[in-house]
């Protein structure tokens, strides 16, 4: 039987060099292109050794680790060891994620493992089964593009989760507790007493009352007097104009709630100078959080203990 060796090392070397390229997309390291084939070099060398006479070395652990540390200090270099020991682990969390995909994929749709192997025996001479080798050419970069997607994913939801913090609304004797994002690209301010506004979603509210609904449903309609609320509401209305994409001198109808408490790390802030603007679109589309807090209300709030908002 006829090995193609060329084949096989063709393979694992654009293997290597997709793995050290995802590796640094993760770790969002710039990486220049001749360092990520020469990356890949080194991890495919260890195929060429299986032919020379320490083969009985090539697949130790130990000289896989040793590729692997060779392959990392090529592709990004040496720094310090923090930096390039995350570069260690990520390359094997990639490669761990894509090969357990792969494996994964190929049992799944393999209905019968004696008759694929009986009628693929013909065909074997060097290669290996033509139809495992067409399903990694084709399965590896699928693999490695939901991989790479999974992580940005897991990005942003690990950034959006450190900004998360509890907010808890008191308007009269409506209480609203919700989940917030602290947005640092909210920057709408009141004009005139230059208190920062944050916006809440009533879109998944029960029993919210109707004067509290009316300004997240009927706010453009109440700005131009078509829509009257009662004249006895126990809180302020201010009209605050900001401008969205495509849009400009917009107008949205924000209130000074009773108290705003927001709790963050721990810690429960009082915000004595503080808007809320009622909106009746939902904020998160996979209903993450229900409210966006501008950051100058965790700047200038006051603690108020530790104790949680229960």
């Amino acid at each position: 039987m006829t090995i193609y060796l060329d084949v096989i090392w063709a393979l694992n070397f654009l293997f290597d060099t997709l793995l050290l390229y995802l590796t640094a997309i993760i770790l969002k390291r710039k990486v220049q292109s001749y360092r990520l084939i020469l990356g890949g070099l080194i991890g495919s060398f260890i195929i060429l050794l299986s032919i020379t006479p320490i083969n009985a070395y090539s697949g130790h652990p130990f000289t896989k680790l040793f590729f692997s540390f060779l392959m990392i200090l090529t592709t990004f270099g040496y720094k310090r060891f923090r930096y390039f020991l995350s570069g260690v682990f990520t390359l094997y969390l990639v490669t761990f994620l894509a090969g357990g995909a792969l494996i994964g994929v190929h049992y799944f749709i393999q209905f019968d493992l004696d008759l694929a192997s009986n009628v693929a025996l013909g065909s074997i001479k060097g290669f290996g089964d033509p139809i495992s080798w067409l399903f990694v050419l084709i399965g590896f970069p699928i693999a490695w593009h939901f991989s790479r997607m999974n992580f940005e994913r897991m990005e942003v939801t690990k950034i959006q989760y450190e900004k998360m913090v509890d907010v808890t609304v008191t308007l009269g004797s409506t209480i609203m507790k919700v989940k917030g994002l602290i947005d640092n690209g909210n920057q709408l301010y009141d004009p005139i007493s230059k208190m920062p506004v944050m916006f809440v979603s009533l879109r998944n509210f029960k029993d919210v009352p109707e004067e509290i609904m009316k300004l997240a449903t009927e706010g453009e309609r109440i700005i131009l007097g078509e829509e009257e609320l009662e004249q006895d509401l126990d809180f302020v209305l201010r009209i605050i104009p900001y401008k969205v994409v495509g849009r400009e001198h917009q107008l949205i109808i924000a209130v000074k709630p009773d108290e705003i408490l927001i709790e963050c790390e721990e810690e429960i802030l009082l915000v004595e100078k503080g808007l809320v603007s009622f909106t009746i679109q939902e904020l998160s589309s996979d209903g993450a959080f229900q409210c966006i807090v501008h950051p100058k209300m965790l700047t200038g709030s006051k603690s108020k203990g530790t104790t949680k908002v229960s």
